[in-house]
């Protein structure tokens, strides 16, 4: 039997056979230093990286439970896959203690990062059983969750079903299942689950996560997300408000290189709680948008107020991110207490309009207030992203009434709100009150005045613009204020303008902006009278043809009477004359266009290929498109998805030829006519430029096609 004093004994035997020599400590801190500092070349650190490991062979797993671990991080991050093999075998059986110390972890994330797929997915075997240990860990939840993000499918579904239940880890079955049926109530009615059961295994699973708040981790939303589809009504609302505090509280966190900076002998880093909430943290995933729009929508009233004082000055940074700014439209849809939205959100957006107006996320929450959920503006995925709600709770909340609607709509349609809640304020009641008592309309009217020529002619811009001029969904803002007779005067008053060769498109012939102005004619009848007087007046033979031609012929279409009545004697002038077609035999021709072949298109299909290769010639004559990269190096500004992207002069000539002769969609081919003319035209320095014209290689070309077709006739057997 062995007495206390033989552990005692052996017990300090082995930590003085782990104590490093002090020579290899002072010599692994040089070497420390060296690659750290600036200045060091890749070459040099390199070598250094290989001296640290040949010094540290043989002693990896003693100098990771040392001070010293830092340096063999750094090794790690640095070193060659050959390198690195020694020491991930050395250390792959203690991997698992190393990831609960916080010295540590950042070794066993260099690691993971850095291993091969056979070695990562022997790290995730190795996993197996302790998945629910690491979760409830504050440090080795970490490297869970580090894990998870990296892994495949399959490998994040054999963590997951260890966490759902005991019965579930070795089913190897249901881990090639496929993301569509791989969720938690298919898992439970496939196997025949108890659904009480994996409920109670669940709850002592995220209960200890939730007391120790790790909840900034992907691998914890997901397992929430399953846990709440499943729950009763008092469980999942337990988890909602125990979610909350965490959400609108900063976070703890380690800076990864506080090692090195211990180990160099500078002050002790310490742990530092973030002064961001972890709500703005979370909404890099749609895991964690789905997590902060259930606290939202089931929370208390003093709930939201509590996650609302939490974003204060940080709003911002929330509306520009993609998942962030669904959830500050779901903020403005339910939320009642407008006074704090008002001093929380909306004054800090109109500090900032033109940066949201221009940025593609930006501007969702503008929209959301003048027409809430339009499918124009917002995807089929956004949208079901923001009628997520918790099953057992749906009954509080009104959700999805009409989401089938919405996919069968078209593009540009509209539907009903479909963000609901429990709030007692009449809708419209609080946009207007956003909009109007807060100022925020007023002050977005003189910025699309200060801006108009540019948000005419933005892809984002437009949107905001156009709401802003009608007045929103329905018109409801109509007669607030007389500044929107001084937008809709601005915006003809650009479109007055002449047309130029600087380089400025005309507000008629812009792609965007043409059609923003044809939808405002068609939906408010006091710009289509201003823009009449103003800019159209007498001169609508100018606009007849191309994208103006579809703003001109917005008068005839217009549902107002009074609109068609103001151009209807000049228009019809110019459709007897076979000067302007009407909207509906354009579709007509257009239809037939396409239909027909290449050799066979429409006198409208060549006219509307020359304006555009026309326009593409500009574009790339004025450096808008880019084609050059070298001296010898192009690419094809038309085709960004193509597998091969650099291309010799001699080999896009090629590639222009075959795009421009094919027969392709009539856009296809005048942007590569267009370059093609830009490469004859403004390259004739390249190399290859000079050896064979490019209209002598296309008819070259077009000949051995045609020989080719004529070889294959004359070798077809009669009768087939």
């Amino acid at each position: 039997p062995v007495t206390a004093m033989d552990e005692r004994v052996a017990a300090e035997e082995m930590s003085e056979s782990r104590k490093l020599d002090n020579n290899l400590v002072k010599e692994l801190t040089m070497l420390c230093v060296k690659m750290k500092y600036h200045n060091t070349t890749t070459i040099r650190r390199c070598r250094l990286v290989t001296e640290a490991l040949r010094k540290m062979d043989g002693k990896y797993l003693e100098i990771a439970r040392s001070p010293t671990a830092c340096v063999l991080q750094l090794c790690v991050k640095w070193c060659s896959h050959s390198e690195r093999d020694p020491v991930f075998v050395a250390l792959q059986p203690h991997l698992l203690d190393l990831s609960l110390d916080e010295h540590t972890v950042f070794l066993v994330h260099n690691i993971i990062k850095m291993a091969t797929r056979k070695q990562f997915a022997s790290f995730i075997y190795s996993l197996r059983g302790h998945v629910a240990s690491l979760l409830c860990h504050t440090i080795g939840a970490a490297v869970l969750d580090h894990a998870f993000c990296q892994a495949t499918r399959p490998q994040k579904r054999s963590l997951l079903l260890e966490l759902y239940s005991t019965e579930l880890q070795l089913s190897n079955d249901l881990k090639e299942e496929k993301p569509c049926r791989f969720s938690l109530l298919n898992i439970i009615s496939k196997l025949g689950l108890q659904k009480s059961s994996v409920l109670q295994h669940m709850t002592t699973v995220i209960q200890p996560v939730l007391e120790k708040g790790i909840v900034e981790y992907s691998i914890v939303h997901t397992v929430i997300l399953e846990y709440l589809t499943i729950a009763d009504k008092t469980s999942a609302l337990d988890v909602i408000r125990q979610l909350i505090p965490h959400l609108t509280q900063g976070t703890y966190a380690v800076d990864e290189l506080s090692g090195v900076a211990r180990f160099l002998g500078k002050s002790e880093v310490e742990k530092k709680r973030s002064s961001k909430p972890l709500l703005i943290q979370i909404m890099q995933t749609k895991e964690g948008l789905k997590l902060g729009l259930a606290c939202l929508k089931h929370g208390l009233a003093e709930d939201r107020k509590r996650i609302i004082k939490s974003l204060k000055w940080r709003i911002m940074k929330l509306a520009l991110s993609d998942y962030g700014c669904l959830f500050v439209i779901c903020l403005l849809s339910i939320v009642d207490n407008t006074e704090l939205v008002t001093e929380v959100v909306i004054d800090v957006l109109k500090k900032q309009l033109k940066e949201l107006i221009f940025d593609k996320n930006g501007r969702h929450p503008l929209l959301q207030l003048f027409h809430p959920l339009c499918s124009r503006y917002l995807t089929l995925g956004e949208l079901f992203y923001l009628n997520y709600n918790v099953p057992s709770l749906v009954s509080k909340v009104n959700f999805g009434s009409k989401l089938d609607d919405v996919a069968d709509k078209e593009h540009g349609g509209s539907e009903d709100t479909l963000v609901a809640s429990d709030s007692k304020e009449d809708p419209i009641k609080r946009q207007q009150e956003l909009l109007v008592k807060s100022e925020l309309y007023e002050v977005l009217i003189e910025t699309c005045i200060e801006n108009v020529g540019q948000l005419l002619r933005t892809n984002f811009g437009k949107d905001v613009l156009y709401e802003v001029a009608v007045g929103g969904k329905n018109s409801f803002l109509e007669g607030v204020t007389d500044r929107i007779h001084v937008l809709h005067n601005a915006i003809a008053c650009d479109a007055a303008r002449p047309r130029t060769d600087d380089g400025d498109e005309h507000a008629f012939d812009n792609y965007h902006s043409s059609r923003t102005i044809r939808r405002m004619i068609l939906d408010c009848p006091a710009f289509a009278a201003t823009l009449w007087k103003t800019a159209l007046e007498g001169k609508c033979k100018l606009y007849a043809d191309g994208f103006s031609s579809m703003v001109v012929g917005a008068y005839l279409e217009s549902p107002d009477s009074m609109v068609k009545d103001l151009a209807k004697s000049e228009l019809q002038l110019l459709i007897d004359g076979g000067i302007l077609k009407p909207q509906e035999h354009k579709a007509e021709e257009e239809k037939s266009a396409m239909e027909c072949s290449s050799d066979e298109s429409s006198e409208l299909s060549d006219t509307d290929t020359g304006y555009h290769a026309k326009k593409a010639y500009k574009d790339l004559k004025s450096g808008k498109l880019v084609a050059r990269f070298g001296t010898d190096r192009f690419r094809c500004p038309f085709c960004p998805e193509k597998k091969k992207l650099d291309y010799r002069y001699r080999e896009l000539v090629q590639h222009v030829i075959v795009m421009g002769a094919s027969k392709r969609p009539w856009k296809v081919r005048a942007n590569h006519r267009a370059l093609a003319k830009h490469l004859e035209t403004d390259h004739t320095d390249a190399p290859g430029s000079s050896s064979m014209p490019l209209r002598q290689a296309e008819a070259l070309y077009l000949s051995k096609i045609k020989r080719s077709q004529a070889g294959a006739r004359s070798t077809c057997k009669p009768g087939r």
